[in-house]
């Protein structure tokens, strides 16, 4: 099964959580002497429950052999989690619906133009960091506290074969 990687758009992704750019800020306006403009309320942040705080920290992906295989899937479900690039490199997200296992043919495939990040719901199925350049750092916002925050599952094989992304784009 190959899935089909399509644009990131807040339309598309809302299902799964927000896009985090310009674009997507709830309110745009001048600050510290009209040097700057601040593009306010972009994403939530949902970390609260059982004790929960917000983190920031930085990961540092590398690229996953060719063709990308998406064999397991995680989700977080005490909290969001944000990934945005530093340096404006894409990226490919794989989400899915479903509140118990991800089945293969709810998988969604995006790629970031490298400008735009993603918030993951509390809950949202997801595929780990896959990067496409070397050593490409990401800003993530998400949770510390008690409680177990990871669900991973493994995902089966379909028709005897892995799940791979149409990346590059045939």
């Amino acid at each position: 099964m190959k899935l089909k990687v399509e644009p990131l758009t807040p339309a598309s992704f809302a299902p799964f959580g927000e896009v985090i750019s310009t674009a997507t800020a709830r309110d745009e306006y001048k600050i510290n002497l009209g040097t700057t403009t601040r593009f306010h309320d972009i994403s939530r942040v949902d970390v609260g429950d059982e004790g929960g705080a917000p983190i920031i920290s930085i990961f540092r992906g590398t690229p996953r052999p060719m063709p990308i295989e998406i064999k397991m899937m995680e989700r977080h479900p005490l909290g969001s989690q944000a990934f945005m690039p530093l340096s404006g490199q894409k990226f490919l997200i794989v989400v899915a619906d479903g509140s118990d296992t991800p089945a293969p043919e709810n998988l969604r495939a995006f790629i970031s133009d490298g400008s735009q990040g993603v918030t993951y719901a509390r809950n949202v199925w997801h595929h780990p960091l896959l990067v496409l350049e070397p050593e490409s750092d990401f800003l993530i916002v998400d949770r510390s506290g008690p409680g177990n925050n990871l669900n991973e599952v493994d995902l089966p094989m379909v028709n005897g074969t892995t799940i791979t992304l149409d990346w590059p784009q045939t």
